[in-house]
C-alpha cells in the first residue's frame, strides 16, 4: 500500500510520540490496520494481526525479563500471576489510549461508525501489533523501551494489588518453595481497650522468630507479620511502597 503524504504525516506524529523512528514506514501502517480495513476495495492491504501475535510474545518476554531481573526472590507461580495482570487486555488499552492510538487506526466503515477507534479490543491488539513491527523493524532494544515506557507503572500495580492481597499466603508459597520448614503466627501481646483492641503477632519459621505484625484484628496483625517477615527475607523490596515485591 503506497502512503499518501497525509498518512505520512499522521504517522511522523505517531512516531514523535513513541520516540521511534521507523525505516519502514509501512510496516507501521500495517501495524494500525485493523482487519476490518481489507474488506473490499482494499482487500490488497495487509493487516496487523499477524504482528499482533508477534507483539503478544515481545510484551511477554520483556515483562518476564523485567520481573525475573529486579525481583530476584520472586517464585516463578507469583511472576506468573503478576504478569497476567500487567499485560491484560484494559491495562495495554489504558496504555493505547494514552497516545491516542485509535486516532492512528485505518478502519472499515462499519467498524469506524460503531466506536471502533475506542473498543478496548482494538485498541490493544493494535498496540501488540505495534511492538511487533518495532521489533522486526528495529529489533529487541526499541521495542523493549517502548514497552517499559508504560509497562513499569503496570507491573508494580499488579505487584502491589496481588501482595497486597494476602502476604500471608506469599509467605507460606515463599516458604515451601525455598523448603524453609515450619510457619507458625504467634500471639505476642493484646493491648488496648475492648473496643479498639490492638494485636502483635510474630511470624515464626521453624521454631525461629522473623516479622513482627500490629492490627486491630488478628488476620491484619498476621498480615503485617508476613509483610514484615517478607521484606527481612529479602522477598520483598523495602524501598517501594508497601505490599511491593
Amino acid at each position: 500500500m503506497k502512503l499518501n503524504e497525509n498518512r505520512i504525516n499522521e504517522l511522523k506524529i505517531l512516531q514523535e510520540t513513541t520516540e521511534y523512528t521507523f525505516n519502514d514506514l509501512e510496516l507501521l501502517n500495517t501495524a494500525l490496520t485493523h482487519t476490518s480495513y481489507v474488506k473490499g476495495e482494499n482487500r490488497n492491504t495487509g493487516h496487523n494481526e499477524r504482528l499482533e501475535f508477534l507483539g503478544d510474545a515481545v510484551l511477554e518476554l520483556i515483562v518476564s525479563e523485567y520481573l525475573f531481573i529486579n525481583n530476584p526472590q520472586m517464585n516463578e507461580g507469583l511472576m506468573t500471576r503478576i504478569r497476567s495482570r500487567a499485560v491484560y487486555e484494559n491495562a495495554l488499552f489504558d496504555a493505547a489510549r494514552s497516545i491516542d492510538l485509535g486516532r492512528y487506526l485505518l478502519l472499515s466503515h462499519g467498524e469506524e461508525h460503531t466506536g471502533g477507534r475506542e473498543k478496548p479490543s482494538i485498541l490493544s491488539d493494535a498496540l501488540e501489533a505495534l511492538i511487533g513491527a518495532m521489533y522486526i523493524d528495529g529489533g529487541i532494544e526499541p521495542a523493549k523501551r517502548f514497552i517499559l515506557s508504560f509497562a513499569v507503572t503496570f507491573i508494580e500495580d499488579a505487584i502491589s494489588t496481588i501482595s497486597a492481597k494476602d502476604f500471608k499466603t506469599l509467605l507460606q508459597e515463599h516458604i515451601q518453595q525455598h523448603h524453609m520448614g515450619v510457619l507458625e503466627y504467634n500471639v505476642i501481646s493484646v493491648s488496648g481497650p475492648d473496643h479498639k483492641r490492638v494485636f502483635t503477632i510474630e511470624a515464626d519459621i521453624n521454631g525461629k522468630p522473623y516479622g513482627r505484625g500490629q492490627g486491630n484484628s488478628k488476620q491484619e496483625a498476621g498480615q503485617n507479620a508476613a509483610h514484615a517477615t517478607l521484606m527481612m527475607l529479602g522477598a520483598i523490596r523495602p524501598a517501594n511502597t508497601e505490599g511491593t515485591l
